[in-house]
């Protein structure tokens, strides 16, 4: 086998990678090598730096240019009930496996902004659950937990959420969860209340409770695969016998080393449930 010869950008993208991790204790020396290099290239032409080296330069000595560098690196596209029929699926199976449960723990790995988990609670009120949950909602990059934590986005998208919600089937008006403000919609305070957003890098940290849920979706996409299994070891030992895990849609517990240790739930959805 012909194994392709790194080129000095990559070699210089792999010095950045350590030396982010020595200084700022973030890892991304596993993270998917191509994707990683774009989004670092992405991130020097906007800022109009002429080389890795002077992106290197700035980030080892401003932690606010290190914070920004972070929020473009990591991948943030989110949305409220983005694919709807997981939505669905979640609604029509999970939620009367978890009606069985006095007390039921969430987590979302990865929640970015916190669209997603704002969907969620507004399903969990629906489905009269949410007042015997607790989410927690964690993400690597703390700016855009402070986003997820406010609970306010832009008008403008609340048309298309709310098609989003309808095809998820939401059972309300969708304008009853949040305030219009001049260009910005608030979300109801009460949607918060039973969500705990905090820091946690799933490159480095470990478990930090036993969950009835955990939901990452289009998170390990981005990892290698030494990542997406140390990923799948954590969540696995982070659930509940017959815990429930949900995944995106191009993501699998295939070739994992938990596979055979988990039953589809909804095999298109990426719905699975723990049977071991």
């Amino acid at each position: 086998m012909i194994v392709p010869q790194q080129t000095f950008e990559d070699i210089e993208v792999q010095s950045l990678i350590e030396e982010i991790y020595t200084f700022w204790g973030h890892d991304f020396r596993n993270y998917a090598p191509s994707s990683l290099k774009r989004r670092i290239q992405s991130f020097i032409y906007a800022e109009g730096l002429s080389s890795i080296s002077q992106l290197q330069k700035n980030i080892l000595s401003d932690r606010l240019y290190f914070n920004k560098f972070l929020l473009g690196l990591t991948v943030n596209v989110t949305s409220m009930f983005r694919d709807p029929n997981f939505y669905l699926a979640f609604r029509n199976e999970v939620i009367p496996i978890l009606r069985t449960y006095p007390f039921i723990r969430i987590w979302h790995a990865g929640c970015s902004s916190g669209e997603e988990v704002y969907s969620m609670a507004i399903l969990l009120t629906e489905e009269g659950l949410y007042q015997r949950c607790r989410i927690y909602a964690t993400d690597l990059n703390e700016q855009v937990l402070q986003t997820a934590r406010r609970g306010i986005f832009s008008l403008k998208l609340m048309q298309n959420y709310t098609r989003l919600y309808i095809q998820a089937g939401g059972k309300k008006s969708f304008s009853e969860y949040y305030t219009a403000a001049y260009d910005h919609a608030i979300f109801s305070p009460y949607l918060r209340e039973n969500i705990i957003f905090a820091q946690h890098n799933l490159a480095i940290d470990n478990s930090f409770n036993e969950f009835h849920v955990i939901i990452c979706r289009n998170v390990l996409i981005y990892f290698n695969q030494t990542l997406q299994s140390r990923v799948h070891e954590l969540f696995y030992h982070s659930l509940c016998s017959f815990g429930i895990l949900g995944l995106g849609k191009q993501e699998s517990i295939s070739f994992t080393p938990h596979e055979h240790e988990y039953k589809e739930l909804v095999k298109r959805e990426k719905l699975y449930r723990r049977v071991n």
